[in-house]
């Protein structure tokens, strides 16, 4: 048993370390001088080692590119809020024209965004929605309430309504996870004869780290109790295959993750099927926003409409917490028949 775990945390310590590499060539954390010349468009991640952050960081730029614009990538070095706060306050100081920011807590990025858009600077959040009052306009890359109510639905399905479900998420304070697992328990809520055999144990987070995600994974395993995992989280559901696979355990694998990252799990069987948006797309649309705003195409209230580049005509509309967004699109189903065909997507 101990060889295993010795495996498992080397298989995490180098897809850290792949990861690493593939983030720090995008990060703009040293830019020198006051300001910036041009129309810049500063897209803030939850963290360095998050690969999915770097797929809507590429499309983010192709948005930004099409617009005539810079763009820049910033990353905590952890899912700190606080160095979220200190990122956007340098670039308030660089009088950025606008921020895309996928929050790693909501109510701590309020103050320094308002201080943002007080600055003349427009915000979005995309991914991990900010406080209605801290921004403009949130990008949601799909329905909330289906992701969360589907994602237990497949765990169910794997394990023919019979065992207990834990939920491995990003941070204690992500909006979006924290969303959909809501969904996930008003799912097994509403439906309890159905679910009677297939309860929510518990939920862990990995905070988006891969080395953390490893260890809550294995502490989950331990629980006898406990038949699936559910992991909607790119970090994490790399992290749960990979101790899964490691040691040979039989608890099945669902969640949202990236075609590029998942396509062995998948098929080994380790992980039968996962979903997820376009993070690309996501990206590109808050890209296109932020631009929409700043030439006023938009204003982020109910009823704008406006063109998004190669994704066509988007809509703002209202959203279940009082402020606007703009929906993406679908949700999107991964297996051993498609998952080829997304490889080289994302």
């Amino acid at each position: 048993m101990k060889k295993k775990a010795v495996k498992t945390l080397f298989s995490a310590l180098i897809l850290i370390l792949s990861i690493f590499v593939i983030s720090g060539c995008a990060d703009n954390s040293d830019l020198e001088g006051e300001s910036v010349s041009a129309d810049t468009y500063a897209f803030v991640s939850k963290s360095i080692q998050n690969n999915y952050m770097q797929r809507l960081y590429e499309g983010f730029d192709d948005a930004c590119r099409e617009a005539g614009a810079d763009s820049l990538y910033k990353a905590p070095r952890s899912t700190s809020a606080q160095e979220q706060i200190d990122i956007i306050n340098e670039l308030i100081d660089l009088k950025v024209t606008g921020i895309a920011v996928a929050a790693n807590d909501a109510d701590a990025l309020t103050d320094v965004l308002q201080k943002a858009m007080e600055s003349g600077i427009e915000v979005v959040s995309v991914d991990s929605a900010v406080r209605n009052t801290a921004r403009s306009v949130h990008i949601q890359q799909a329905n909330p309430e289906k992701i969360g109510r589907t994602l237990v639905s497949s765990a169910y399905d794997k394990l023919n309504g019979q065992g207990g479900i834990a939920i491995l998420s990003s941070t204690e304070y992500a909006t979006n996870q924290n969303q959909w697992i809501e969904y996930m328990k008003k799912e097994v809520e509403e439906n309890q004869e159905k679910y009677a055999l297939t309860p929510i144990i518990e939920i862990a987070y990995g905070d988006d780290d891969m080395m953390k995600s490893t260890t809550e994974t294995q502490r989950i395993l331990e629980n006898p109790e406990i038949e699936a995992i559910i992991a909607p989280t790119a970090v994490g559901i790399v992290a749960a295959a990979n101790v899964i696979r490691d040691t040979e355990s039989t608890v099945k694998l669902v969640g949202l993750g990236m075609p590029s990252q998942m396509a062995e799990f998948i098929e080994d069987g380790t992980c039968q099927e996962m979903y997820l948006w376009n993070p690309v797309d996501a990206g590109y649309l808050a890209g296109c926003a932020l631009t929409a705003l700043k030439n006023g195409q938009i204003t982020g209230i109910s009823g704008d409409v406006f063109t998004a580049g190669r994704l066509g005509e988007k809509a703002v509309t209202n959203d279940i917490e009082g402020g606007t967004e703009i929906m993406l699109g679908d949700l999107l189903e991964f297996n051993k028949s498609n998952k080829e065909s997304w490889i080289e997507s994302f």
